[in-house]
């Protein structure tokens, strides 16, 4: 085990929305970070805005030689990880354009095509769960390390299977119950970890206006980041948190499995 004093994280999707929120938050707290977007060249704007700690990679979740790629680059110059922060995710493979209403009525159980509700998850849950097992090696390397998810109050059971919940409507196949998926594979892999280095948690932006609800949420991305950021810097989480925005979460801000 090494004792490393420079912080190292790697954000995927952080080239927009909440992911660039949290990278330019973790550079300006010291940290080195590795900007992961599927565009290498989003990406390097995103890390020329964000400034001298920000690097950008060329990251699809989806594509085990671009993950392979991205931390052959972190290895050669690290050689470990600190952080990783699983933001990447997509809403739908069908038409752009459509409405937050529009896409959830096309993604209801009884009527979504099998092959959307695979590419949804192929991204939200295969994709994250195969980045972060090859993070693993670097993330062990780490004195100390974290596993932060960007998740969705959206899949949560416990919301959801309250009819008195005025939003359970939204809880769709594909992108609503893909986050409950991802929310029990990292549930799963924290107690996979627990005697571990690694912590692991999950977290919810809340409902934030970015490309995945085609920009239709009632908050800022600003506020949306506000608890994915406190989360990505705090250290002193207990390992297998799931939280949310103050404002719709209950004591220290947990979330409702």
């Amino acid at each position: 085990m090494l004792v490393n004093k420079k912080k190292v994280a790697l954000v995927s999707g952080a080239n927009t929305g909440v992911g660039f929120q949290i990278a330019r938050a973790l550079a300006e707290n010291s940290y080195k970070v590795y900007v992961g977007s599927r565009d290498l060249q989003k990406g390097e704007g995103a890390a020329s805005e964000i400034g001298g700690n920000a690097e950008a990679v060329q990251l699809d979740i989806t594509d085990s030689d671009s993950i392979f790629s991205a931390l052959k680059i972190i290895e050669n110059e690290y050689g470990y990880l600190t952080l990783l922060v699983n933001n990447a995710a997509i809403s739908h493979v069908g038409q752009s354009g459509r409405t937050m209403e529009e896409v959830l009525g096309a993604q209801r159980a009884s009527i979504v095509p099998i092959e959307e509700l695979k590419n949804v998850w192929e991204t939200n849950v295969f994709g994250t769960l195969s980045l972060t097992q090859a993070c693993l090696p670097l993330l062990h390397q780490a004195h100390t390390a974290r596993i932060v998810t960007v998740s969705s109050a959206l899949g949560s059971l416990g919301i959801n299977s309250n009819p008195d919940n005025p939003y359970r409507f939204a809880f769709d196949a594909a992108y609503g119950a893909s986050k409950t998926a991802l929310n029990g594979v990292f549930l799963s892999l924290s107690i996979d970890l627990e005697k571990t280095n690694i912590k692991v948690h999950l977290v919810s932006p809340g409902f934030t206006a970015t490309a995945l609800n085609n920009f239709q949420g009632t908050d800022s991305v600003e506020e949306g980041s506000i608890e994915p950021i406190r989360v990505a810097l705090a250290e002193d989480l207990p390992t297998g948190s799931f939280t949310g925005p103050s404002n719709t979460s209950g004591k220290d801000n947990k979330l409702p499995w």
